[in-house]
């Protein structure tokens, strides 16, 4: 039966008034799917698809999320997974390698500031790049008042290890975890910003209270030093301590609580040996006097990356929780805690077999990932309930 002009016009109507889930993307499947774990069935569904490479998710008051993508777009996802289009306003990135575009996260006064953060690979002359940090305002069509307010110094050759994740503590600092861009010795080199973990004001000024504040050829913005690549950073809302997962060499990922002035080693200490298989050139052993071991190793390398606190939920399966994501295993790491320390692990997702780049706590109580994928996803992952 053919259908009248008129309806046939109406349907192209309502059609063209559609969301559309995500670019050059099928609509994505919102049904949940039962996720087994030791405490119960979780549930995972995909809330957008098509993302390219997509590095981290920030979840919004709205119910929706930004997700940036490592080529150097960010969008704005709707809770019902109907993707923007790529946000005007982004800082230009260096996106070679593992450059790009990375970490996205609200200001802790975003309710009335609008105010996100962005971390990247900043382009330099003569293919030289460095991992750098703006603020900017998020309006409805991107991103105005853009502002660098950090940037790696100095700027070297190499296209990998730049980090980067932000933390924000209730005293009106900002932390910027960064890696050694590749380039081992430079992790120990205090006049250069190269495998540091540096703590800034929010306006970007240096805090009087830093560690190496007024100290001869050392960079005043460092908290502490000798990290690998650092990728996940997240204060655990217990204790106002900020914990660090270091993406390591072959049997060396691990987890730092990085306190100020302290030396966490690499590449002299290190639990690992070179992707080739050979030992790392300036190791000197898994210990070092002067140096801090790794709060937890993992020998067998998950490949890790963003991390997220699950905690203030007693009575729920996996509450006191630390989740990280795994590049290399391609799967979702869960470690029961006690106190700081680490009594169980459990892995998630191992079926998924994509690399989870990121997880953040949604105001909702639920997970949200996003895998590092051509065809890249963002992930609903609501917790068993008690």
């Amino acid at each position: 039966m053919r259908l009248p002009a008129l309806a046939i016009a109406l349907l192209a109507a309502l059609a063209a008034c559609k969301p559309v889930p995500a670019s050059d993307a099928a609509t994505p499947d919102m049904a949940a799917h039962g996720i087994a774990s030791e405490h119960g069935e979780g549930k995972l569904s995909v809330i957008a698809r098509g993302l390219a490479h997509p590095w981290a998710v920030a979840p919004l008051p709205d119910g929706g999320f930004l997700v940036s993508e490592r080529g150097g777009t960010l969008r704005r996802i709707a809770a019902d997974g109907s993707v923007s289009a790529p946000l005007a306003g982004v800082p230009a990135v260096h996106a070679r390698g593992q450059g790009g575009l990375l970490d996205v996260a609200l200001a802790p006064d975003f309710a009335h500031s609008r105010r996100i953060y962005l971390s990247y690979a900043e382009p330099g002359g003569n293919g030289l790049s460095g991992t750098a940090a703006a603020w900017a305002t998020l309006g409805d069509a991107g991103l105005t008042d853009v502002t660098v307010f950090y940037r790696q110094e100095p700027k070297v050759d190499t296209e990998h290890h730049y980090g980067s994740r932000f933390a924000f503590d209730d005293q009106g600092h900002v932390f910027i975890s960064q890696g050694e861009r590749g380039l081992r010795p430079l992790a120990q080199e205090l006049d250069k910003l190269q495998g540091k973990l540096v703590r800034l004001n929010l306006d970007g000024s240096v805090p009087e209270d830093n560690p190496f504040v007024g100290q001869a050829g050392v960079r005043p913005e460092i908290w502490s030093y000798g990290h690998r690549n650092s990728q996940g950073l997240a204060f655990d809302p217990r204790t106002g301590k900020l914990w660090e997962s270091e993406h390591g060499p072959r049997g060396g990922d691990e987890l730092n609580l990085p306190r100020p002035g302290r030396n966490y080693g690499w590449p002299v200490v290190t639990h690992g040996i070179d992707y080739s298989g050979q030992p790392i050139p300036e190791a000197m052993g898994k210990e070092k006097q002067g140096m801090e071991p790794p709060h937890f190793v993992f020998e067998v390398s998950p490949g890790l990356s963003g991390m997220a606190f699950y905690t203030g939920r007693p009575g729920q399966p996996w509450n006191d929780s630390l989740f990280l994501g795994a590049l290399a295993q391609r799967q979702l790491i869960r470690l029961q805690l006690q106190g700081d320390r680490v009594v169980a692990e459990e892995r998630l997702l191992q079926d998924l077999g994509e690399r989870i780049r990121d997880v953040r706590l949604g105001p909702d109580g639920n997970l949200y990932l996003v895998t590092d994928e051509d065809d890249g996803k963002l992930l609903k992952l609501e917790p068993p309930r008690g």
